[in-house]
């Protein structure tokens, strides 16, 4: 389809945002659901869907700019309003398509509609269906409130600290000084704003869970944790299956995060690693870009200019439409994402720099996410634009591994310092995200259980897959509070463990990218063009992947990490 010239150049300041007529959106969707249930032919069905899908466009693509520019800036009146609208106004969305997914479901052309669309659609429309009934639509309300709740305290954060007023973002860099008593103060001033608001954050995730279940119930389901499953729309594994994954985590995986410790912690000098240790790597500091934000962005485009055309084309679009908003500031959400506004068929990319490498990792990462959309746009199919959120998270992860070539215009004299922290990071960060699965599957089989039951079960898991770091006098670590600030917890539940499910099928890019760069930068682009027309595992055969659930893969990816990272000149940093 041809579209215009100015909108395709358009910046994102320009987007035009308008908040969405519901009544209209009803009654188009009322109508064009009750013409599809009368339709008499397949051909039929095609073009209603097709008319279903730009009105959808149209809603999530608001929905998208207004939290997009909310984010920005939790202080602007008018977007926190916008984001209030959707807060209330989503779950009526969401009955739509649940509607929109039984009539596909329930299609008496289904099968030439799959064939025209692919089965992923269904499968889809299959597990959708059961998560919605417009008996919790005050219940969805509720719970996005309470996220939004969350989001608003810890954006909220002013700390101050050496005469400065930081948000938690900000107050990062400190907490990686070479300094060590630098590093616990500005690590204690963080968990002390956590502490501070230690009821509201049990308060909130307490009505969280408790609002999950009461819907879970009311939609048929025990209890949350298939229906959390089912919203994240896993159609080719379970439960029973991410346990299996797990047991290889603690079985291979957690003794060779012990080794890379215990490495840190001879590097390092120290009787033993605490807290305030576990992110400072290296005795002269960990590595950092050698520029500020402009330069980085620079670099990058010269990164993705060399590494192929599409990656060329893709940011330079990005750049010079303002599809970035970077830098860490006063009322800014914390963290990072990537969205899509479907009606300029533009992702956007959303983070905080702070002057660490993770500054060159989230962007690299981001930018993975806004590739594959960028490669995905082509779809008709919305659900096609956005895979489901552990194959989403291959494109990202394995885009920083990808970017390894170019990590020198970034880092410099600390270049080799930066590959072997990035590539022992993403084995320390597999147990810990396993451990916020396992918590999530505790506290929703255990809906009962009382604030301090669950912080208590947080330490014992601690113990199980993070076994070599002090808490010293720290209170709040020592009670089970560390994960009050890993917004994946409150925002969307079981997704963290996408990401170690993610990070195996990376670490299979990076080692194939060791010995054929070629072949495996060509897979990685065939699996972001394919987005999510597959199921998770369907599209991990795409790219030729092991699958992390099949037994043994977890031991056989590992041993070529743990090879080089043995062979790393540890001495030179």
């Amino acid at each position: 389809m041809e579209r215009d010239e100015a909108i395709m150049t358009r910046k994102f300041e320009d987007f035009v945002y308008e908040r969405p007529d519901m009544d209209q959106l009803t009654e188009q969707m009322n109508e064009s659901l009750q013409q599809f249930s009368e339709a008499g032919s397949p051909e039929e069905q095609q073009a209603l869907l097709t008319r279903m899908n730009e009105l959808r466009s149209h809603f999530e693509s608001m929905a998208a700019i207004a939290r997009i520019r909310y984010t920005i800036d939790t202080n602007d009146s008018f977007y926190k309003e916008e984001q209030d609208f959707f807060d209330q106004q989503t779950p009526v969305y969401q009955g739509f398509l649940s509607k929109y997914y039984a009539a596909l479901a329930e299609s008496p052309y289904r099968a030439a509609l799959e064939e025209q669309w692919g089965q992923q659609l269904f499968r889809i429309a299959e597990r959708t269906v059961k998560t919605f009934s417009p008996e919790v639509i005050d219940e969805l309300r509720q719970e996005n409130k309470l996220v939004s709740d969350y989001i608003k305290l810890t954006a909220s954060a002013s700390i101050s600290f050496d005469g400065r007023e930081l948000n938690l973002a900000q107050l990062t860099p400190y907490t990686l000084s070479t300094d060590r008593e630098t590093r616990k103060r500005a690590l204690d001033a963080g968990y002390a704003f956590f502490a501070e608001h230690e009821t509201t954050l049990d308060e909130i995730y307490d009505s969280l869970v408790q609002v999950r279940t009461s819907i879970a119930r009311k939609l048929g389901y025990p209890n949350f944790v298939q229906l959390g499953y089912d919203r994240l729309k896993r159609s080719d594994y379970d439960a029973a299956d991410v346990a299996v994954f797990r047991e290889q985590v603690r079985k291979h995986l957690v003794p060779l995060a012990s080794r890379i410790r215990e490495q840190q912690r001879h590097m390092l000098g120290l009787d033993r690693l605490t807290y305030y240790d576990a992110k400072y790597r290296f005795p002269k500091g960990n590595p950092t870009p050698k520029g500020d934000a402009d330069w980085i962005v620079d670099n990058a485009k010269r990164m993705y200019a060399e590494l192929s055309p599409e990656t060329d084309a893709f940011f330079r679009m990005m750049t010079d439409r303002g599809l970035m908003d970077l830098v860490s500031k006063t009322g800014k959400a914390v963290g990072g994402y990537c969205s899509y506004i479907k009606a300029e068929q533009v992702p956007f990319i959303f983070s905080n720099f702070n002057g660490t490498s993770g500054d060159v990792d989230v962007l690299t990462h981001e930018a993975g996410h806004a590739f594959q959309k960028y490669m995905s746009r082509h779809h008709e199919v919305p659900e096609y634009v956005h895979p489901t959120l552990e194959a989403c998270e291959i494109h990202s992860m394995s885009m920083e591994f990808f970017a390894w070539p170019w990590m020198e215009l970034f880092f410099r004299e600390d270049t080799d310092k930066y590959k072997y922290e990035h590539l022992s990071a993403a084995i320390l960060f597999i147990p810990y995200g396993t451990a916020v699965d396992e918590f999530q599957h505790f506290v929703y089989e255990h809906p009962e259980a009382t604030p301090a039951e669950r912080k208590a079960k947080w330490r014992e898991l601690e113990s199980v897959y993070r076994p070599d770091l002090a808490l010293e006098e720290n209170d709040l670590l020592n009670r089970g509070g560390y994960w009050y600030q890993q917004r994946h917890i409150f925002r969307t539940p079981f997704y963290y463990i996408d990401y170690t499910l993610a990070q195996i099928c990376a670490l299979q890019f990076w080692s194939r990218a060791q010995s054929d760069s070629k072949r495996a930068w060509d897979d990685y682009v065939r699996l972001c063009r394919e987005g999510g027309s597959r199921s998770f595992s369907e599209l991990v055969e795409v790219a030729g992947l092991l699958s992390p659930f099949a037994e043994g893969t977890v031991e056989s990816v590992i041993g070529d990490i743990g090879a080089w990272l043995e062979k790393a000149d540890i001495r030179a940093f």
